[in-house]
């Protein structure tokens, strides 16, 4: 881990909470927005979320998995994500978020009208801006985590061994 957290004391809520308090809990406060108040379905969420955390390197994000009334995407949902372009778990819509994480983490500038009459046929307007919403706070927060080390430092239980 880069930053040095005192004794006793969580990495993430150090580093999120009180190193930077007039940031630190506005960026927690708009991290969680995107869990609480999100209208996707949850398989186009996992699916956006799951490319940007397996392009961004974060271990924690990557063995994240998003809850909604007690339901999670199937064992083996992140190896379709990371093929989607010719994973046969994926329908359209999980399969273009995908793709629009990808794009938008890696090439944002080559998001053209071909791909956009493609998402406009398959998301509302409302739906592509919620997406590009997530797609920022978890390139951004991800990518913080992943260059602070926190995301080694805070890792699920089916992580510790790969450590």
């Amino acid at each position: 881990m880069i930053i040095d957290v005192p004794d006793g004391s969580d990495p993430i809520l150090h580093v999120w909470g009180s190193m930077v308090p007039g940031i630190g809990p506005a960026a927690a406060a708009f991290s969680q927005s995107v869990y609480e108040h999100g209208t996707l379905g949850l398989r186009e969420f996992e699916a956006a979320r799951l490319r940007v955390a397996q392009l961004n390197g974060c271990v924690f994000c990557q063995d994240w998995r998003t809850e909604r009334d007690g339901v999670r995407v199937e064992e083996g949902f992140e190896e379709a994500v990371s093929g989607w372009r010719t994973a046969r778990d994926l329908d359209d819509r999980a399969r273009l978020a995908a793709e629009y994480a990808e794009r938008f983490t890696l090439d944002h500038h080559g998001l053209d009208d071909a791909f956009w009459t493609r998402m406009k046929a398959r998301y509302t307007d409302r739906e592509i801006v919620e997406l590009s919403m997530c797609l920022g706070s978890w390139i951004a927060f991800g990518r913080l985590n992943r260059v602070l080390g926190l995301d080694e430092a805070c890792v699920l239980p089916s992580h510790l061994s790969r450590r």
